[in-house]
């Protein structure tokens, strides 16, 4: 057996451990990762790295020099059938690896004119996201593991795949992304821009030896997002904050609060905003998937067709929950962490500003007639990009609590000063944060 499959969660996992922060329960993936492959071998069948010849040093050497085959991979627009998109055209570093600017869907496929159909979610803070599980307990050393959280995890948004090396995947074979056909069509492609070879230099393949390129490719994309500096550096000042090396204003002091209490924002209650029981930092999401009903996005072209819907959880895009009421227009709830950096927020990408997400979140019950079409008939129909909105009903997965739940004309659960207040805390959580400089005492002139 070749020896890097044996070993491919500890490559990653010891190149993360190269990097400066590694939150506490990435060290102890570290552990597990070491017993996998250097220890016994997993339920004492699978050769360990030890016995195939790899010591630490060597399986520290691949993971480095994979890490940086996937760091050119990611900024490849030759990986694509079209040549001119790659990973870093979406998920740009100068926007948390999120989308550079404010369109809803990018363009991509074959043609490069292709439009997507949901907006780009960010790649950082994703080394923690568990597999997807239709009911979810919170880990102990994190929470209350009595609680059944419902359908939560799993990458896209969506859910439907585990993992960076299968999210990596994605992309890469979407007709309206990377546009790649099959495997072979990808494999052609890396061997001809000369990644095959730097992939089998990469992991000690010897001379004939068979491996499966796409295979690598996708685990070396992997590897370099557990870069920690580049994907989960915790510098925001809300970490200093937390650290103690930081001060919030009273805007942001405020904002943290109405964030926090369960009458006002309670947006805590998904974007989780403490550290665990293990003090590891908040990555601002319970990764739960939940539906809140935004509003359609008449500039997305797949919304042209009235009969289409994104229903997220149970589809079109994932298929194994079609047509189960409770999860439709469920999406996974991402991180806050840099969200201050977006110009485009929610799946479908209907807003483009933090003050019209606060403002819909405050108002979507108590002033629909601002958020949704009217029919014919002058009533507002709620919900519009759910087909239950036709019919004039509430979808079941539609989520009630604060600050929803209003009913039309109350005052809305968040005031204009919470709604500035929160979009001021929301700024601390923007990565490379620094405190200021106290100014030193004016030179004086020599004599």
């Amino acid at each position: 057996m070749f020896p890097f499959f044996i070993v491919s969660l500890l490559l990653k996992v010891l190149y993360a451990a190269t990097k400066k922060r590694i939150p506490r329960r990435g060290r102890g993936t570290l552990g597990a990762a070491i017993f996998l492959g250097l220890g016994v071998g997993w339920m004492g069948t699978a050769p360990s790295a030890t016995a195939q010849g790899l010591g630490r040093e060597e399986v520290r050497r691949q993971a480095a020099a994979l890490a940086e085959v996937g760091r050119r991979l990611f900024f490849d627009p030759g990986l694509s059938a079209n040549g001119s998109l790659a990973c870093a055209s979406c998920h740009d570093p100068a926007h948390a690896f999120g989308p550079p600017d404010g369109a809803a869907v990018r363009l991509g496929g074959a043609d490069g004119r292709t439009p997507g159909l949901r907006a780009v979610p960010s790649l950082k803070y994703l080394q923690d996201v568990p597999p997807f599980a239709e009911h979810y307990r919170t880990p102990e050393d994190e929470g209350d593991e009595s609680i059944d959280n419902g359908p939560t995890g799993g990458l896209t948004w969506d859910g439907r795949v585990d993992g960076q090396r299968e999210q990596a995947r994605v992309p890469l074979f979407s007709p309206f992304e990377m546009g790649n056909i099959d495997p072979a069509d990808l494999s052609a492609r890396l061997e001809r821009a000369g990644y095959g070879a730097q992939l089998r230099a990469a992991v000690g393949v010897t001379a004939g030896e068979q491996v499966d390129v796409v295979d690598l490719a996708l685990r070396a994309l992997d590897v370099f997002q557990q870069d920690g500096p580049l994907f989960h550096p915790y510098t925001s000042k809300y970490d200093a904050y937390l650290a103690g090396k930081a001060t919030l204003t009273e805007d942001e002091r405020r904002g943290l609060e109405a964030f926090e209490d369960p009458a006002r924002g309670n947006c805590a209650s998904c974007h989780v905003s403490r550290r665990g029981n293990d003090g590891t930092p908040p990555h601002f999401t319970d990764y739960g998937l939940i539906a809140i009903g935004v509003p359609r996005n008449r500039d997305i072209p797949a919304n042209a067709d009235p009969g289409y819907f994104d229903q997220g959880l149970c589809g079109p895009l994932r298929t194994d929950f079609t047509g189960v009421a409770d999860y439709c227009g469920r999406f996974r709830t991402p991180t806050l962490r840099n969200v201050a950096l977006r110009q485009v927020f929610m799946h479908n990408g209907i807003f483009h500003t933090l003050r019209q997400v606060m403002e819909f979140y405050a108002e979507r019950d108590s002033d629909p007639g601002k958020w949704y079409p009217r029919r014919v008939d002058g009533s507002v129909m709620t919900f519009d990009d759910m087909p239950a909105a036709a019919h004039g009903a509430v979808p079941a997965a539609i989520n009630m609590e604060a600050p929803f739940g209003r009913r039309p004309g109350d005052a809305p659960a968040l005031n204009e000063r919470d709604i500035h207040d929160i979009i001021a805390f929301l700024g601390t959580l923007t990565d490379g944060w620094s405190a200021p400089k106290t100014p030193g005492p004016p030179e004086t002139a020599g004599p």
